[in-house]
């Protein structure tokens, strides 16, 4: 059914305004603001309460939005807004100074993102299950130690001490390390696992479980680049809000966000920003609340998702804003384009 150009007119003030004060909207201050009588008011809450755009918490109280209505302030009746300059001035200067050559960018995105909108945060990257080993390193300790060190094709070095139950001639290691570079570099866990088989009569039992640790351990380091990291930041920001003055409430949600954190929406496809509201999300734990999530790409094959967690009266549209402008920024800071230069002050 499409809604009169008034009822659509209320709607939107409805959700305005409750987002704004946390209290139901009653008529007369509809009436006031748009020019009409209180009665005209009512009776266009009647219609969208029926249509179940609105609710009314209390008989006696004003009205506040369903998830229905939410969603469709979302998508039709919301304004669109960018940043302004000095939020995107300070987005940027924030990502310079916290972000950019930081291992723990992830961590940090969600961090930042929390500060920017004031709302519970929560990072994503999504593996790289296409990666493989592009270098192999053997280092000896001793007849039955050694040091593998393995660099991976997006540059990362990792290394581990290995133990080996069977003394063996570290000579030989350089053998092995030749072995390694020649057949097991570029290949999938499950094309290293095969092919380590394939030599197993080629070696002595000794250094074959030195090759068997290394390709072990090499498998390892591609299951944990492969896998899905997921971070959360600001659950205590809750507390501030009216809709989590219910200790038992808010509890439970903060303890969604710590405990449970791998359950938070992780939409698929292609859109860079997406909004969950109410009973869209999944979770029980979510079904009060409001998820919006945003994508940006790491580059080699890599996606990070930033996501804000707060009330269905969460301020959508400048939530949306700052958080598109967020992810755009790391897509850049992460590529070739790198974020815009930082402003300089001329001399006198």
């Amino acid at each position: 059914m499409e809604l009169s150009e008034r009822k659509k007119q209320i709607l939107k003030a409805v959700v305005e305004h409750y987002i704004e004060s946390a209290e139901p909207v009653g008529s007369k201050l509809l009436a006031q603001e748009l020019g009409v009588s209180s009665a005209t008011v009512r009776n266009e809450f009647a219609e969208l309460c029926d249509l179940g755009f609105l609710e009314q918490p209390h008989t006696s109280a004003g009205r506040v939005p369903s998830p229905s209505g939410y969603r469709l302030y979302v998508n039709e009746l919301m304004e669109r807004r960018a940043v302004s300059p000095e939020e995107a001035r300070g987005i940027d200067e924030t990502l310079r100074g916290k972000l950019a050559g930081m291992s723990g960018a992830m961590t940090n995105a969600g961090q930042l993102v929390s500060s920017i909108v004031n709302y519970p945060a929560y990072s994503v990257t999504s593996g790289n299950a296409a990666l493989t080993v592009e270098r192999f390193e053997l280092v000896p300790v001793d007849e039955t130690s050694f040091i593998t060190v393995v660099m991976t094709g997006d540059h990362n070095v990792k290394s581990q001490l290995q133990r080996s139950a069977l003394p063996f001639d570290n000579t030989r290691l350089s053998d092995l390390k030749h072995l390694l570079n020649t057949h097991f570099t570029g290949k999938s866990r499950a094309e290293m696992g095969a092919h380590l088989m394939s030599v197993s009569e080629q070696l002595s039992p000794e250094l074959f479980l030195v090759l068997s640790k290394t390709v072990e351990y090499a498998a390892g380091v591609l299951d944990e680049a492969g896998r899905r990291d997921v971070e959360t930041t600001g659950a205590s920001r809750i507390l501030k809000m009216p809709e989590y003055r219910d200790v038992d409430r808010a509890h439970e949600l903060m303890t969604f966000l710590v405990d449970n954190k791998e359950n938070l929406p992780v939409p698929e496809g292609d859109a860079k920003l997406q909004i969950l509201i109410g009973p869209e999300n999944v979770d029980q734990a979510l079904r009060d609340t409001s998820v919006v999530v945003a994508s940006y790409d790491i580059g080699d094959g890599m996606r990070g998702l930033v996501g804000v967690v707060g009330p269905t009266r969460m301020d959508y549209a400048t939530v949306t804003a700052r958080l598109s402008y967020f992810a755009e920024s790391l897509t850049k800071m992460f590529g070739k384009n790198g974020l815009p230069p930082a402003e300089t002050e001329e001399k006198a």
